[in-house]
C-alpha cells in the first residue's frame, strides 16, 4: 500500500490534501467542460472510476487503472530531427530527464503478470524551462472504442456476474454487436499473448496530437517507442510466478540501460485525429526523434512515479491536444483517481503488517 514519503504533522498534512483536492477538483471540472462530455445527466469521471472499482474491486491507495506497476527513471536523448515540426524544448538536441512507469491495465495491484496481454508505459519529461510533457502508451495498435461513452459501456459489459465471477458472455456479445468499431482491436487481441518482459515491447500513443512548429504551423502526429532489446527471457515467466515482469526489468537494468527509439508519425490529409480505433496508413512519414533511455527501476510505493498523475493533457509549448474525445475523458478520470488514492493514503495507516494482510486478502 502506498504511503507518504515524508511524515508531516496531521494538521498541516490535512491542510495540504485539502488544497490539492480543491485545485484538482477545479481542474477536473474545467477539463470536463472544455471536452463537452462532462455535463448534467451525462457521463462523468466519477462514473467511469466507479465502474473500474465495480469490475475489479477497490484497493485503497492505488490507481484505479494500471494499478500494478513499477517506477523507472532515465532520460530522453533528442537528436533534433523533430525540431522542424515542434517547438517543444524536449526536441532540441540534448537530454531531458524522464520519470516513468511500466504497468498492467486493470484495477488490481496483485493481478498476475500473465493475466492480460497488454503492457503500458507512462512518461513524464521535465524540460529545462520547467514545462512538462506527460504521455501514456500501450502495447497495442488501436484502442477498442472511439468515445468515452462507448468505453463506459464496455466496462459495464465486462462487469463480473456475481453468480460466476466472470463477465456475462451475452452482455459482451451485445456490446460488440453494437460497436463494430471494436473489430480492429478484437482482431489484434485474438493473437496477442502476455510478453515475458517490459523491455521488449513497442508502446503506442494511440491518440493523435498536434505538433506546433516555430512558425505556428500545426502538424497532426501520433507517436510510439520501439525497443532496441528484442530477446525475451524464456525462463522469466516461470509457472506460478505472478510478478516476473518487475524482476526481469530489474535484472536487465543491472546489466545495462534499456533503450527505445521515439518515432513520430506525421498524418496526411484525411487521416482521422479523433478516432483511436483507426490506424493511419503504413506509408505515412515517420521521424526518429531520439532515444528514450531507462537507467533504473524502483517500487511504485516509494519511487518517484508514485505521486505523478500521467495526465495526457499536461503538454509543453509546441504540443497540443487533438479533437480526440478520449483525451479530456482520460484527463478528468485520471484526476478523479488521483484524488481518491491520495486521500486514502493520507488517512490510512501504513504498517508493514497491514500491507501484508491486504496482499493476502487480495489474492
Amino acid at each position: 500500500m502506498q504511503k507518504p514519503a515524508v511524515p508531516q504533522p496531521h494538521s498541516s498534512r490535512a491542510a495540504s490534501w485539502v488544497l490539492i483536492a480543491a485545485v484538482l477538483a477545479l481542474a477536473v471540472a474545467a477539463i470536463g467542460c472544455v471536452g463537452g462530455w462532462l455535463a448534467p445527466h451525462r457521463l462523468t469521471p466519477q462514473k467511469l472510476v466507479d465502474q473500474f472499482q465495480r469490475n475489479a474491486g477497490t484497493f485503497p491507495g492505488y490507481r484505479r487503472n494500471h494499478a500494478k506497476g513499477v517506477c523507472v527513471e532515465g532520460y530522453f536523448d533528442s537528436n533534433g530531427n523533430a525540431q522542424a515540426y515542434s517547438a517543444a524544448q524536449v526536441f532540441a538536441p540534448g537530454r531531458t530527464p524522464v520519470v516513468g512507469r511500466f504497468a498492467l491495465p486493470g484495477s488490481n495491484p496483485y493481478a498476475p503478470d500473465s493475466s492480460v496481454p497488454i503492457r503500458s508505459l507512462a512518461l513524464r519529461f521535465t524540460q529545462a524551462n520547467g514545462q512538462q510533457w506527460r504521455t501514456g502508451m500501450n502495447s497495442m495498435t488501436v484502442f477498442p472504442v472511439a468515445t468515452p461513452q462507448a468505453f463506459f459501456a464496455q466496462l459495464q459489459a465486462q462487469q463480473p456476474d456475481p453468480a460466476t465471477g466472470k463477465p456475462d458472455p451475452a452482455k459482451l456479445a451485445a456490446f460488440f454487436a453494437a460497436h463494430p468499431e471494436t473489430a480492429a482491436f478484437r482482431a489484434w487481441a485474438k493473437t496477442a499473448k502476455p510478453s515475458a518482459s517490459y523491455a521488449t515491447e513497442r508502446y503506442d500513443g494511440l491518440n493523435a496530437f498536434f505538433f506546433v512548429d516555430a512558425h505556428g504551423q500545426r502538424h497532426a502526429v501520433r507517436w510510439h517507442v520501439v525497443p532496441e532489446a528484442t530477446k525475451a527471457d524464456s525462463d522469466a515467466a516461470r509457472a506460478g510466478d505472478t510478478d516476473y515482469l518487475a524482476a526481469d526489468l530489474a535484472r536487465r537494468l543491472q546489466q545495462a540501460p534499456l533503450r527505445w527509439h521515439l518515432l513520430v508519425t506525421l498524418a496526411e490529409a484525411g487521416d482521422p485525429t479523433n478516432d483511436a480505433t483507426k490506424t493511419w496508413p503504413d506509408d505515412r512519414r515517420s521521424i526518429d526523434a531520439g532515444t528514450l533511455v531507462i537507467e533504473s527501476t524502483t517500487p511504485q510505493d516509494s519511487g518517484p512515479c508514485r505521486d505523478v498523475n500521467y495526465d495526457p493533457l499536461v503538454l509543453p509549448d509546441g504540443i497540443e491536444a487533438s479533437d480526440d474525445p478520449l483525451l479530456p475523458a482520460r484527463s478528468a478520470a485520471y484526476a478523479d483517481s488521483y484524488l481518491r488514492r491520495t486521500s486514502e493514503e493520507a488517512h490510512l495507516p501504513g504498517t508493514a503488517a497491514m500491507d501484508a494482510k491486504a496482499r493476502g486478502e487480495a489474492r
